[in-house]
């Protein structure tokens, strides 16, 4: 397919067709967009995304004011352009059918059987366009016998495994499961369906058929436990909450200091002599019960209080200058202020600021992806709601004006 700008990114020879909203789809295609794919985003008339009024905060627009568009909708939906099709309409049906043929992914985050019920399914689509890439993301999956449920991150979080590991030990102040701090159940799920639609892509160029991806909230949460499940498989023993500690590392953990908390991250037996050395504990470094690790993970509880209490002897600075010194991985616990103060961060432009289409700024975070010859580009910013639909219909589906008048007057865009 050939995408209405040039780019010279990546994916600039890819359109997208974005049906999705919320995070998990949006996440998906933003990734596609990034790396130079031309991404439509299909949105009601009127309503558009759903996190467009996940507010506040929102964002401002040249006069500093507020305006409907929240952060949330902005941090998902950069590089995109917007366009409003009422796809319950037959005319609307027929525009993504359009759309769909000259297009090389469809993403989409429908409850099961509502596209098919429009002819917006891969059967339908694939009959059209063989070379279509069709992404469905749901809760559960498209089979099973939770498939038909609706669901949220939090769900997952909990439903998945991941809050039976995460948060204090129940037997400390302040135990229990905890949620992580973001949708991660979504964003995961975003970033797996990105790498499942460039593996079909790619298989496209083999076979020259597109194909069909089944992606599940539930799926990539429960892959996520990933060494904590595997040991399970092992030992039979259900792993538990450690809080801040590691279940296969001591010390890995949070350390209170005289003026505040760090983590220190002891990953091999290496790493713990040089920790002993800057802690200036050289009869902890030789003690034959604390060299290898597997003696520091079953004698925890005797090890842990010890190194606590010469850890509250310093600052935190002082630590980690010491330990950062002879190669000790530590750091201070940031909040989001300090980490966009970074030195480091700064350096790799982790922040993006983006002009938007009324005059405004709103500020994102960079992608993480790296390419040296096809490098990230942020050539668009979250769109406003349908500001691309006339000159889409226009450029790609060659609709006159008298055509896109009627689809206004019919409510149809």
């Amino acid at each position: 397919m050939t995408p209405t700008t040039q780019n010279t990114g990546a994916l600039s020879h890819i359109r997208v067709l974005d049906l999705s909203r919320i995070l998990a789809g949006p996440w998906a295609t933003q990734n596609l967009a990034d790396l130079g794919a031309e991404v439509i985003k299909v949105e009601r008339p009127g309503v558009g995304d759903d996190t467009r009024g996940w507010g506040p905060p929102w964002i401002r627009d040249d006069n500093g004011e507020y305006t409907n568009d929240s952060t949330y909708y902005a941090a998902a939906n950069r590089g995109k352009k917007s366009i409003t099709v009422d796809i319950a309409s037959e005319e609307g049906q027929k525009l993504i059918r359009e759309l769909a043929a000259i297009s090389d992914v469809l993403v989409e985050n429908y409850k099961i059987g509502d596209l098919k019920r429009y002819g917006l399914d891969y059967e339908s689509l694939a009959a059209i366009n063989p070379r279509l890439v069709y992404c469905s993301i749901t809760g559960y999956g498209q089979t099973g016998p939770s498939s038909h449920k609706p669901g949220y991150d939090f769900v997952f979080q909990a439903q998945g495994g991941l809050m039976s590991i995460t948060g204090e030990r129940d037997d400390l102040p302040g135990g229990g499961a905890q949620k992580v701090g973001i949708a991660i159940a979504d964003v995961m799920t975003g970033m797996y369906s990105s790498i499942a639609i460039l593996a079909a892509l790619n298989h496209r160029e083999v076979s020259g058929r597109g194909q069909y991806i089944d992606m599940a909230l539930l799926d990539c949460l429960v892959a996520l436990g990933g060494n904590q499940v595997t040991g399970y498989f092992s030992s039979g023993k259900v792993p538990f909450r450690y809080g801040n500690a590691h279940a296969s590392l001591v010390p890995y953990q949070v350390f209170q200091t005289s003026d505040g908390d760090m983590v220190v991250a002891v990953g091999n037996d290496q790493q713990w002599q040089k920790y002993c050395e800057g802690i200036e504990r050289p009869d902890l470094a030789s003690d034959a019960r604390w060299t290898k690790v597997t003696g520091r993970i079953t004698g925890r509880e005797t090890l842990i209080p010890e190194l606590a209490r010469t850890m509250h002897t310093r600052t935190s600075a002082q630590w980690i200058a010491r330990l950062e010194a002879l190669g000790v991985p530590c750091g201070r616990i940031n909040d989001y202020k300090q980490v966009f103060e970074d030195p480091q961060v700064v350096h790799r432009g982790l922040r993006v600021d983006m002009p938007t289409e009324d005059g405004g700024t709103v500020s994102t975070i960079a992608s993480p992806l790296r390419l040296t010859g096809t490098p990230v580009q942020y050539k668009l910013p979250p769109p406003k709601l349908g500001s691309s639909t006339e000159d889409l219909l226009k450029q790609l589906l060659n609709k006159s004006d008298k055509e896109i008048a009627a689809y206004k007057e019919a409510k149809v865009i």
